[in-house]
């Protein structure tokens, strides 16, 4: 998908999602209320959820795409994103050291932290797609919109 036809279409599912989320009861509700959205609306997407940091560990919450690992631990881009405290862009997935592959189908991945009111990390947006190098800053800077939409629940 060409960025701006991209950028035209993450405009129209943030103002969807701003609608949604004002019925939302809880943020559990809310993730999968997200991840349901950017799943079917972006073709591109090949898994789309949510993790929760536990710890040094992270487990799997509201998803969309095929079965998903239930526990991350000691590596990968979710864990590293926390670390980070950063949205982490990774083109192919394949050379990205300790990628941890819950599907090998995955080709490339963005990792978004999921922040508290307190601005706090507790947990993240997980993207992927079947395609090298899917995401661009694009990518980045509505999926971080859209998961500060989280901190006002």
């Amino acid at each position: 998908m060409d960025e701006r036809k991209k950028e035209q279409r993450y405009q129209r599912l943030l103002n969807q999602i701003k609608e949604l989320l004002q019925k939302s009861p809880d943020e559990q509700a809310a993730q999968a209320t997200i991840a349901s959205v950017l799943f079917n609306k972006m073709e591109y997407f090949f898994w789309c959820g949510f993790y929760r940091l536990d710890g040094h560990r992270m487990i799997v919450g509201p998803y969309q795409g095929p079965p998903a690992c239930q526990i991350l631990e000691g590596r990968g881009v979710c864990l590293a994103s926390v670390e980070q405290q950063t949205i982490i862009v990774v083109p192919d997935v394949h050379k990205y050291p300790g990628h941890i592959a819950c599907d090998s189908r995955s080709k490339s991945e963005i990792v978004v932290p999921v922040k508290n009111k307190l601005g706090k990390i507790t947990g993240v947006l997980d993207v992927d797609s079947k395609d090298i190098e899917s995401f661009t800053t694009v990518d980045a800077k509505y999926l971080e919109q859209i998961t500060e939409l989280l901190t006002n629940l």
